[in-house]
């Protein structure tokens, strides 16, 4: 299965061909768009685009308004996107070891990058977004779902589908509170869920 060296070195060597395609706030889908906008008008300070890529994310939600920095595991995303968006922040970062300090953002968007990750490391990932979002702060992530929990060959590198309701789950369970879900599939495409969710304003039972 995929780790993090293997999507590393598999994103790296189809970085500019994937940028070509998937680049641009042009290129991006009109509900995903709209699920992103309404989710980061409700956002109170910085948000970390986390797995990042090409940069198109990070600078949509610049675009409307939102200070929004980039991260991302693969070197080659982060020097494509400091290209293509110059007066954006990018650095080279994973999703489980953001390096920012407890509480200090406003969100997080993940918008299809924990695609690759092992189920059984999911839970890192969103401890950390939990530990760095500021109580209150919100959570948006975009992902394959499916009624199934399992694993599909993905055009770069194994990737996993995740039930909803199983995800919601696995978010609540490190400190959120899931506040909106949403499950379409366009033409020619696999089936696409997206998820917001609240940090709880206290500490964890």
């Amino acid at each position: 299965m995929a780790r993090i060296d293997g999507v590393q070195a598999a994103y790296g060597a189809r970085a500019a061909e994937y940028a070509g395609v998937l680049g641009t706030v042009e290129s991006l889908a009109d509900a995903d768009l709209e699920f992103v906008a309404g989710w980061a008008k409700n956002i109170e300070g910085p948000v970390l685009d986390v797995g990042s890529g090409p940069g198109q994310w990070t600078q949509y939600l610049n675009g409307l308004g939102v200070p929004a920095t980039g991260i991302d595991p693969v070197s080659e995303f982060v020097e494509l996107a400091r290209t293509a968006y110059p007066d954006v922040t990018y650095e080279v970062g994973r999703a489980e070891n953001t390096r920012q300090a407890n509480g200090s953002l406003g969100g997080v968007l993940a918008w299809y990058s924990l695609i690759h990750t092992e189920p059984s490391e999911i839970g890192k990932a969103l401890c950390e977004f939990h530990r760095i979002i500021r109580p209150g702060g919100g959570l948006a992530l975009g992902f394959f779902e499916g009624p199934e929990l399992e694993p599909f060959e993905h055009a770069i590198i194994t990737a996993w589908y995740w039930p909803m309701e199983r995800l919601a789950d696995a978010i609540e369970a490190v400190g959120f509170t899931v506040t909106h879900t949403e499950v379409r599939t366009d033409p020619g495409a696999r089936r696409h869920g997206a998820i917001s969710a609240l940090r709880h304003q206290g500490p964890l039972a």
